[in-house]
């Protein structure tokens, strides 16, 4: 378990751990994240979309989603909430205060964790025991029951552990096409994963769906974006500006010069090492897919604790795409710097 826990005056709390599950549970969950915070301004988060199920469990106040990825869905104030896969980010609002453990459970894992797969829930975000059932329940009592986070994270394993059912798994031809776009960082062409597959091209995008959430151009889709808005706040933090860009709005938007790890790697680099035509086909998903351009969510993102989940993904900055799946889903290092 890696983190940061800091206190402050006027009773002003920041607390954000990272925790690795259990080793029968790595195949489906990455890692625990925890937080706590207090006495801070009001904020908004941006939930983006990512290779991970959303799966939350709160402590001391429900968590608020102003807007859902579906915008027919209402806001609403959750307990516990699971969410799919999706291609429109979410707001999540605080009032100065919030905690909680996230679970990065990858769509593999839904069969073996949840109970059905991750297509069931493409798009949605529900209250857990819609889900769950009472598990739910019991495992918000196990956390808040807990006197640290250590306590919080075996809470959190033992619960898991037990609900664990590795004889549901999704077929093997999805799954291997699933892995393979990690891999590749989206970048491998579906006419591929279906001849690997055996399958017509509309055969995998129909059996993709149903099992993972998302037809594979728009997972491949997922994929890219995910590693490069991670790349991006990783040059963020080693080149801090005055909205978290080296030169601020105009340096980013105008210049691309974003570099990341001290490496000197530009916008318009990344852009094409993350499989991005240029810098404005970056500059377009980025918009369509996290509602504004990076440097509005780099200014945002970096006065929340969320943002934690970017910052803790480096093996996936560090490392080559055939690098990233040292588990069926990709498995990011435990250890980061906040």
């Amino acid at each position: 378990m890696d983190g940061v826990e800091s206190g402050g005056p006027h009773g002003r709390v920041n607390e954000s751990v990272r925790g690795r599950p259990a080793p029968a549970l790595r195949p489906y969950v990455a890692w625990y994240s925890g937080y706590r915070q207090r006495g801070l301004a009001p904020a908004r988060h941006r939930g983006l979309p990512s290779p991970y199920l959303t799966l939350i469990f709160t402590l001391d106040e429900p968590l608020t989603v102003a807007a859902h990825p579906d915008a027919r869905q209402p806001a609403q104030a959750y307990d516990a909430l699971v969410g799919g896969l999706h291609t429109t980010p979410a707001l999540i609002t605080h009032a100065g205060a919030q905690s909680g453990v996230q679970l990065a459970l990858g769509p593999l894992g839904a069969r073996a964790l949840l109970g059905l797969p991750a297509g069931e829930l493409s798009g949605l975000d529900l209250p857990a025991d819609a889900v769950l059932g009472r598990f739910a329940d019991e495992v918000c009592d196990r956390l808040r029951s807990a006197g640290d986070w250590r306590g919080r994270f075996a809470a959190l394993d033992a619960a898991l552990l037990a609900r664990l059912r590795p004889d549901r798994a999704a077929s093997e031809p999805v799954a291997r096409a699933w892995r393979a776009l990690l891999r590749g960082g989206g970048a491998v062409p579906v006419d591929a994963l279906a001849a690997e597959a055996g399958w017509s091209g509309r055969h995998l995008a129909d059996r993709f769906r149903e099992e993972i959430g998302l037809t594979p151009k728009a997972a491949a889709r997922v994929v890219r974006f995910d590693r490069a808005r991670r790349l991006l706040a990783a040059g963020a933090t080693a080149y801090p500006g005055t909205d978290g860009l080296p030169g601020g709005e105009a340096g980013a938007a105008g210049t691309g010069s974003v570099r990341g790890r001290g490496d000197g790697l530009g916008l318009a680099a990344l852009a094409v090492g993350c499989g991005y035509f240029d810098q404005a086909h970056l500059a377009r998903e980025f918009r369509a897919l996290a509602g504004c351009p990076p440097s509005r969510w780099l200014a945002e993102e970096f006065r929340n604790v969320q943002v934690t989940e970017v910052l803790g993904a480096q093996g996936w900055e560090e490392q080559g795409p055939d690098e990233w799946s040292a588990a069926p889903d990709h498995d990011p290092e435990e250890v980061w710097s906040p």
